[in-house]
């Protein structure tokens, strides 16, 4: 008996010197792939966790999606400027802090600006040069100012065809919505990736730091430019916007999909690659994307001035740059390498 229960208590703890497996989940959403890499002392159900955020990822599409037309912003876009649509406090609260940005980056980012990219044909239509007379009429119908907040769960707007386009903040929200389903079932330690958007919390099995990395901003192939090793358990998000994959070329001058929200123009400076690293995904989704428009000559001082960690990355005659902020060389618990 005492080896009979000495064997299955040696087998017991032989186990429990074996981390746990990773458990990692995939699918498509918002036009793109979504990933999640986790694990919890004690195992856990992988089918639930997906099943949860297959939900989660089905519920925010229907709320934010433009390409949906039964969807509640593409409803708030079709409705008539003197009426009031109940769309919800996560829609409210994104406006919000899309506003901040805004404000912030003195009007280069702008949630309005759809009417204007769909003028450029970068909504999937025929991409072309408009005219200087189509920009002028388009930009009238520009300007989160137009959009008002009448309460914590519903919104009006000031002229007729103003339209928002949340894609370039509701990527951010939904990782952090990923997260939460993960968190809810009581996961501390994970990667959540969307579209290259990503958040994580913890560790690996066995303490391994997370690494993600950083894509070398050229058109021509996919590489690697950066691996950031993020060895605090701490949750961070790291988020990129860039300017190298989606541009049309006319003329011999090439038309990014990046427009300042100012002039309704495509973005013409040299960076073309932004990373910003935040506690919270949302934030740094919608400030990747600002400081992107405003490029790293004007966006480092907007970015140190609202201590947002970033990294720019300039392109000039074939030859990459980096210039960073003072949050991006203060952030504790990380190796850019």
């Amino acid at each position: 008996m005492r080896v009979l229960l000495f064997s299955v208590l040696a087998l017991v703890l032989g186990g429990c010197n074996q981390p746990p497996s990773l458990i990692k989940l995939s699918g498509p959403a918002q036009g793109t792939i979504w990933n999640v890499t986790f694990w919890r002392p004690g195992g856990a159900d992988g089918e639930t966790i997906r099943q949860n955020i297959v939900a989660e990822l089905t519920r925010v599409d229907v709320l934010m999606s433009n390409y949906r037309s039964d969807s509640v912003i593409e409803r708030f876009n079709r409705a008539a400027s003197s009426e009031v649509l109940e769309v919800g406090p996560e829609i409210v609260n994104l406006i919000e802090k899309a506003r901040e940005v805004t404000k912030a980056s003195r009007g280069c980012y702008d949630l309005t600006i759809k009417p204007v990219f769909d003028l450029w044909g970068f909504s999937g239509q025929q991409v072309s040069v408009p005219s200087e007379t189509e920009l002028r009429n388009q930009l009238q119908i520009v300007g989160i100012n137009h959009v008002v907040a009448r309460s914590g769960n519903t919104l009006a707007k000031s002229v007729p065809d103003l339209q928002v386009d949340l894609s370039s903040i509701a990527q951010g929200y939904t990782v952090k919505k990923m997260a939460e389903a993960l968190e809810s079932a009581g996961i501390e330690h994970y990667l959540v990736e969307l579209g290259g958007e990503l958040k994580t919390r913890g560790h690996k099995p066995g303490g391994e730091p997370w690494r993600v990395a950083i894509e070398r901003p050229t058109p021509e192939k996919r590489s690697i430019h950066k691996v950031i090793t993020i060895r605090s358990d701490a949750p961070l998000s790291v988020m990129t916007s860039g300017t190298y994959r989606h541009y049309f070329d006319d003329q011999g001058q090439r038309y990014s999909h990046v427009l300042d929200a100012r002039s309704g123009w495509p973005v013409s400076h040299s960076t073309v690659s932004v990373t910003v690293i935040d506690q919270d995904p949302t934030r740094a989704d919608a400030w990747s994307t600002a400081l992107l428009c405003l490029g790293a000559r004007e966006g480092q001082a907007v970015a140190d001035r609202h201590n947002i960690a970033a990294l720019f990355i300039d392109e000039e005659n074939n030859q990459l740059s980096e210039t960073s902020t003072e949050a991006w060389h203060a952030i504790k618990g990380i190796a850019v390498d």
